[in-house]
């Protein structure tokens, strides 16, 4: 970046040009680089223990009149985030992607994983007064597992015998599975598995979490007042904390520029120069396995053929997406997700660019001068930049890629998980997890439409495996038919960018790739 004429950094008026001028500067080529012009003398950052009071003010990515507060159907970003703060789950990530206590003090299984035994924490009491007790879990569990009314986590969790799930006494659950699961724990630690009480009504929503709803404005903000009950020790430290919708990438940027707001999600990747020249701001950002994949529908034309699927991947030039879209800010990828899971199928090859094969491979299909349509939306950093750049790239082997650009609203609407080609986010999730939410027929989230019989009965199979070795071998297996003839192409798996005024410490990076370290408003406080 280069400085004023004055060889002062820029004013509030550059930065609010650049700003103007920036949402599509990635798209367009240009390199996220550091400050050209000379290294910012940066705030020094607040010390001393964490200081209690204030409101905290988040923007946050997306948002739409379809918002929602139920604990167990979040899509959004900000349907996250507020779940975050109004609900606590058995078990969790910590920032390191590793399974931790939570409101579950321990989660055991016997040696077939057929039967779990869940001991609660003691004392821990829901915003309206009312102690967390195992029945309490099981009426959680079976709202969320209700074959009849099924919510994010259903599949996940259907290996649950409902039952048969027992409270053996108030803190004690034993649950009977149907077939034997080794991935209870990690759906404990989902977030939108968390636990709520047996009289939970979703539009006056009451949980376990450091912060309690005071006022909810679908599309526009919500409010949160701190959670006097809570029950990890000192925690939260701010008052009230304030969660905004920002669809609009330049508004959500001018907010934080502004004052307006004390930290934001999803930076956009063209304005990290912007970010840099603010003394008074900081970057989070934290290496991730999240990952924002091309989604191509196996069970329609074009992509119902298999060398069309393949084609698509070959034109992909990975290191110039993690480049271009990413400034470098990013791993490449594989066309496969779940990269943090230690039993993840590294020996496969990585697929590379080769326009010559792509251009064959359609001939062979009879789809030379193809066109599709790229259904893309801001819902996540880098997602609409991908898709500029991926029509640039896919043009070299004869296709023509149209993109029609949708706000999230509408993306996250009654046609999501039936477009022909389009995008999406996803978090850092192991194998088996991901799996089960987007890559089984019965998936809440099954965008490509992927239905693969060997596929599922390997991933299956794993879900039922407890010797690790085994596990590994049948993963390994499921792999390799979807990275030989999946729907997704994941080209890469961006950092996770965020960023707030020097006055909000406590936040840490966090491999999960949930924004501002899993919306971790509970541990943040605002400095004088």
């Amino acid at each position: 970046m280069s400085r004023g004429q004055s060889g002062t950094t820029p004013s509030r008026r550059d930065f609010l040009r650049y700003v103007a001028a920036g949402a599509g500067a990635v798209g367009a080529g240009a390199l996220v680089t550091g400050c050209a012009g000379g290294a910012v003398r940066k705030a020094p950052v607040p010390s001393g223990p964490p200081r209690y009071g204030g409101r905290l003010r988040v923007g946050v990515v997306g948002g739409s009149s379809k918002d929602t507060l139920d604990a167990h159907t979040a899509v959004t970003h900000p349907d996250q985030a507020r779940t975050f703060q109004l609900y606590d789950t058995l078990l969790e990530h910590d920032d390191d992607y590793r399974i931790r206590p939570a409101l579950a003090e321990s989660v055991e299984s016997d040696p077939q994983a057929t039967t779990w035994t869940i001991r609660l924490r003691e004392g821990v009491e829901f915003h309206h007064g009312k102690t967390v007790t195992a029945e309490d879990v099981i009426h959680s569990l079976r709202r969320i597992a209700d074959p009849d009314d099924p919510k994010n986590g259903a599949v996940g969790l259907s290996s649950l015998d409902l039952g048969a799930m027992r409270a053996m006494d108030s803190r004690t659950v034993r649950l009977t599975l149907s077939r034997p699961d080794v991935t209870l724990p990690d759906q404990f630690a989902e977030y939108s598995n968390g636990i709520v009480p047996v009289d939970y009504d979703p539009a006056r929503p009451v949980g376990s979490g450091p912060f309690r709803h005071d006022s909810f404005d679908p599309g526009q903000q919500s409010l949160f007042t701190k959670n006097p009950r809570y029950w990890r020790d000192g925690e939260p430290y701010v008052d009230e904390l304030v969660i905004i919708d920002f669809p609009d990438d330049t508004a959500r940027i001018n907010a934080l520029l502004g004052g307006q707001v004390d930290a934001i999600d999803q930076v956009p990747l063209g304005l990290l120069r912007v970010l840099d020249a603010d003394p008074n701001l900081r970057l989070l950002e934290s290496e991730t396995g999240s990952w924002l994949p091309f989604t191509m529908r196996v069970d329609r034309p074009p992509f119902d053929d298999v060398r069309v699927r393949q084609a698509f991947r070959l034109v992909v030039d990975r290191e110039q997406m993690v480049r271009q879209v990413l400034g470098g800010h990013g791993r490449v990828g594989n066309d496969l997700y779940a990269p943090a899971d230690p039993l993840f199928n590294s020996a496969l090859p990585q697929r590379r660019r080769d326009v010559a094969k792509a251009r064959q491979l359609l001939r062979e299909a009879g789809k030379e001068g193809l066109t599709v349509e790229l259904v893309t939306s801001p819902v996540a950093a880098g997602v609409v930049e991908a898709a500029q750049v991926f029509a640039q790239q896919a043009a070299d082997a004869g296709i023509t890629v149209t993109i029609r650009r949708v706000d999230t609203g509408e993306f996250f609407g009654d046609a999501y998980l039936s477009w022909d080609f389009a995008q999406d986010f996803w978090f850092t999730r192991n194998f088996l997890a991901q799996a089960s939410s987007g890559s089984l027929p019965d998936s809440p989230y099954n965008e490509t439409h992927w239905d693969h019989p060997e596929f599922n009965r390997l991933v299956r199979e794993a879900r039922a495996t407890t010797d690790e070795a085994r596990r590994r071998d049948l993963i390994a297996r499921a792999q390799q038919i979807e990275w030989e003839s999946g729907g997704y192409i994941v080209w890469g798996f961006p950092n996770q960018l965020d960023a707030h005024s020097v006055r909000v410490v406590g936040l840490a990076p966090d491999k999960s790739g949930i924004p501002l370290n899993s919306y971790g408003f509970r541990h943040a406080w605002l400095a004088q």
